[in-house]
This record gives C-alpha cells, sequence and structure tokens, in this order.
C-alpha cells in the first residue's frame, strides 16, 4: 500500500533534565569506549522510542494498522527481535499513515540489532516526523547502520542532517560528536578538528564538549608529528 502522509501524533514530551540525564549515560559510554557510541545510541532510542511509542499507540487505537501494531511492540519491548521484525514488517507493508510510519522506525532499530543494516537503512529512511527528538534520533540511526558498514561518507551525512534537524544543547553535540568520530574514520581530519571545535565552542556545557576537547587535542598532536 502507497504510504500516506503522517499526521504528528508521535508527541515526546521530556524535561530539559531528563534529557540530560540521557545525554550523561551516552557520553560516559563513549568516554569509556568510543567505538561503541553507536550502540549506546541504539540501546537510548530504543528505550525512548519504546517508551513514548506505547504512550502514542495508547492515545490511537482507533484503527486495525495500530492496534497490530502493539502486538509488534510488545515483541520489541520484550527483546523478542525475530518476532518483533516479522510482525513489524507486516505492519509497515499492509498500512498506511501513521502505523506504517512508526512500524518503520520500531523495525529500522531492530534490524539494527540483528545487523541487518541494508534493510534497517531503507525503514530508517521512509521514516518522516516533525518532532525535535524523534526525526533527529531515526537520521542518527540511519548514520549508525552506514558507520556499522563502515561506509562512512554516507554516515558523514546523516550525522550532519541529525545535527542540523532543529538544532538544541540537549542532544546536538551528540550527533556532532558522532559525526566527527565518522570524519576521523574517513580519514578528514581537518572535518573532524573543525567538528570538534564547534562543540567546544557552540556547546560548551555539554557533556560532550568534554571528551571533544580531548580527541581533539589527540588529533591535533597527530597531525603535528
Amino acid at each position: 500500500m502507497a504510504k500516506k502522509e503522517t499526521n504528528e501524533s508521535i508527541e515526546i514530551i521530556e524535561s530539559p533534565e531528563a534529557l540530560q540525564q540521557e545525554l550523561t549515560k551516552v557520553t560516559g559510554f563513549f568516554e569509556n569506549n568510543k567505538s561503541s557510541v553507536i550502540l549506546a545510541g541504539i540501546v537510548v532510542i530504543g528505550a525512548i522510542v519504546g517508551y513514548f511509542g506505547m504512550t502514542w499507540y495508547q492515545n490511537n487505537q482507533a484503527t486495525e494498522g495500530e492496534k497490530k501494531l502493539y502486538k509488534a511492540v510488545y515483541a520489541f519491548e520484550s527483546d523478542s527481535l525475530a518476532a518483533a521484525a516479522k510482525d513489524l514488517a507486516k505492519v509497515s507493508d499492509e498500512f498506511g499513515g501513521n502505523a506504517q510510519n512508526l512500524a518503520d522506525l520500531y523495525l529500522g532499530i531492530t534490524l539494527i540489532k540483528q545487523g541487518k543494516y541494508d534493510q534497517a537503512i531503507e525503514k530508517l529512511k521512509g521514516f518522516n516526523s516533525s518532532d525535535l527528538l524523534v526525526q533527529a534520533r531515526a537520521l542518527s540511526l540511519v548514520g549508525d547502520a552506514y558507520s556499522e558498514k563502515k561506509s562512512y561518507a554516507d554516515a558523514i551525512e546523516y550525522y550532519q542532517k541529525a545535527a542540523e534537524y532543529k538544532p538544541n544543547k540537549f542532544f546536538s553535540p551528540m550527533y556532532l560528536l558522532k559525526l566527527a568520530n565518522a570524519y576521523e574514520a574517513n580519514k578528514q581530519a581537518k572535518e573532524a578538528l573543525a567538528t570538534y571545535t564547534e562543540i567546544t565552542e557552540k556547546y560548551p556545557q555539554s557533556s560532550e564538549s568534554i571528551p571533544a576537547k580531548k580527541y581533539k587535542a589527540l588529533l591535533e598532536s597527530s597531525i603535528s608529528e
């Protein structure tokens, strides 16, 4: 079925303090294990989207597609990835509108967890929302999938999109840190340095400014040798 234009039924309402707590968790993990930041991001988006996706469902139970989505979301929340992938794919294929849109997001996350990066990219690219939190996270997840494939040029494109989507002090620094990491992996030292500098100058109070300063210094040192 052709995908219909979605309305904004997914509402994300979190306090700045709650958002900052999530950032602290992610950046702390990044500091301890830089190469594992992608996995940390996937865990966070899964938890946040899972909670608010359930809220969205409870407020929008009118259609058959949304009712079937509930079963798939339950499997997702239970970490039954095979069952979740099967049910989410069915909803995505058979229904349009909000049910299909949200199914694509859940399915994309599930496929990344399963290591099926090409399929994840396809589904996540199909997701569309004007929401401050979720749309940027979806774009970042596409970047994560490309990073896992070592397609760093593509990852850079989507991390840039995530960082530039309704910039804010809570999440933009995290996407910029991922962007700088991708630049380094793609041997683009100049761009990586510029991105680290952007974090430290534009978001000096963010948790990401600490690792950004560290990695910037290390990169500058390696360039000067």
